[in-house]
C-alpha cells in the first residue's frame, strides 16, 4: 500500500528531529519511508520540493546547510529550539482532547513505526541522536477512547483501505448491542469524544457512532476499495449536529453536599433538603440537554454530587468514575 502524504510528512519530521547533523536529499530519498515509491530521482525532487514548502508553510523551522566541514554537500534538519513550543494553556475540553489525541502514541502500532523508522535511519547510516525526543508520552485513563484503541485502530485501517465495517453497537450503556454495518468516512473528536462517521447499509444513511459505544468484535469486510466518502462531506459538522444540546423534556435528580457543587446548584432548580451517607446536602433537579455531558459535568464533583434517577444517567456516571479510578465494574 503507497504511504499517505500525512504519513510521509511526519516520517520526514522525525528523521530530520533525529540527526545530530544534516542529511542530504540522496538520503531521504533512501532511508525516509514513503520517497522510495517515487519512480524518477526527478519525481522525488517535485515531491520532496512540494514536501518541504508544506513544512514551512506550518511552520515547522527547516535549515539547509553543509554536511560537514568535510562534505560540502547541501543537506537538511529541523531546528530543535526553535521547533519547541513555548507553554501553552489549553481549556479543559482542548487539554482533554489533546490528550486523547497524545494517548494514541502508547499504541503498539505506532511505537513501532516509530522505532522502525529510527533503525532505518541508523541502517542508512544517518546520525542519529539517541537522545532525540520524538516519542510522546500521554495521561492514562483518558476519557473517551479508554478501551477503545483497538477498536480505533481497525477502523482507522479500514478508512484507509476503503472497506466496509461490522460490528455490535449500543446507543447508551443501557440499551442491548445491535450489529451495524458501516462504510466508514472518517474518524472525529467532539468534546474529548471519539466518533466515526460513515454510512450506515442498514439504515441507509449517514450515522454517527461513539467509540466508546462500540463492541470490541469489529471485523473488516468486504473489498478494499469498495467504499466511496463523499465529495465536499464535512464529518465534523455531522458529528457537531449530531451530539449537539437539544431539549429532552426529561429531568434529572441530583444530591450536592452543602457548600459543594456550586456550578451545578446554579443549572438546577432545588428540590429541598437531604441527608446522604451522613453528609448533609440538597437535592437539586436539572434538565436534560445532553446525558453525555451532563454526566460529564456531574462525575467531575466526584462523591459531592449523587445522581439519584434517571438509572441510566447514575450509570454512566457510575462508570466514568470507575473508568477514571482504574476500577472495573
Amino acid at each position: 500500500m503507497a504511504t499517505s502524504k500525512v504519513e510521509r510528512l511526519v516520517n520526514l519530521v522525525i528523521a530530520l528531529l533525529s540527526t545530530r547533523g544534516y542529511i542530504t536529499a540522496e538520503k531521504i530519498r533512501t532511508s525516509v519511508a514513503g520517497y522510495a515509491e517515487s519512480p524518477s530521482i526527478e519525481a522525488f525532487s517535485r515531491m520532496f520540493e512540494r514536501d518541504k514548502n508544506e513544512l514551512r508553510d506550518l511552520g515547522v523551522p527547516l535549515e539547509v546547510g553543509r554536511v560537514s566541514a568535510l562534505d560540502p554537500a547541501e543537506g537538511y534538519r529541523i531546528n530543535h529550539d526553535a521547533y519547541s513550543l513555548p507553554p501553552v494553556e489549553l481549556t479543559a475540553d482542548e487539554a482533554a482532547a489533546v490528550a486523547v489525541a497524545t494517548q494514541l502514541w502508547e499504541s503498539p502500532e505506532l511505537i513501532t513505526a516509530t522505532q522502525g523508522a529510527l533503525l532505518k535511519l541508523r541502517a542508512a547510516g544517518v546520525d542519529v541522536d539517541p537522545d532525540a525526543q520524538v516519542a510522546i508520552a500521554s495521561p492514562a485513563g483518558v476519557p473517551g477512547l479508554r478501551g477503545s484503541e483497538d477498536v480505533l485502530g481497525i477502523l482507522l485501517s479500514a478508512i484507509d483501505s476503503r472497506q466496509a465495517v461490522q460490528f455490535p453497537h449500543r446507543p447508551s450503556r443501557a440499551e442491548p448491542y445491535t450489529t451495524r454495518t458501516v462504510e466508514p468516512w472518517g474518524v472525529v473528536t467532539e468534546k474529548g469524544r471519539w466518533y466515526l462517521v460513515g454510512h450506515d447499509r442498514d439504515r441507509d444513511d449517514t450515522r454517527t457512532f461513539r467509540l466508546s459505544r462500540i463492541g470490541a468484535e469489529v471485523a473488516v469486510i468486504g473489498p478494499p476499495g469498495a467504499v466511496t466518502v463523499p465529495d465536499h462531506v464535512d464529518l465534523r459538522k455531522i458529528v457537531a449536529e449530531t451530539v449537539a444540546e437539544t431539549p429532552t423534556g426529561l429531568q434529572a435528580k441530583v444530591w450536592v453536599a452543602d457548600g459543594r457543587a456550586t456550578a451545578l446548584r446554579r443549572a438546577g432548580t432545588p428540590a429541598g433538603p437531604r441527608q446522604l451517607g451522613g453528609r448533609s446536602g440538597e437535592v437539586i433537579e436539572l434538565d436534560i440537554g445532553s446525558a453525555d455531558r451532563l454526566a460529564r459535568d456531574i462525575a467531575g464533583y466526584g462523591v459531592d454530587a449523587v445522581v439519584l434517577d434517571p438509572p441510566a444517567l447514575r450509570e454512566d456516571v457510575l462508570a466514568r468514575l470507575r473508568a477514571h479510578a482504574g476500577v472495573s465494574a
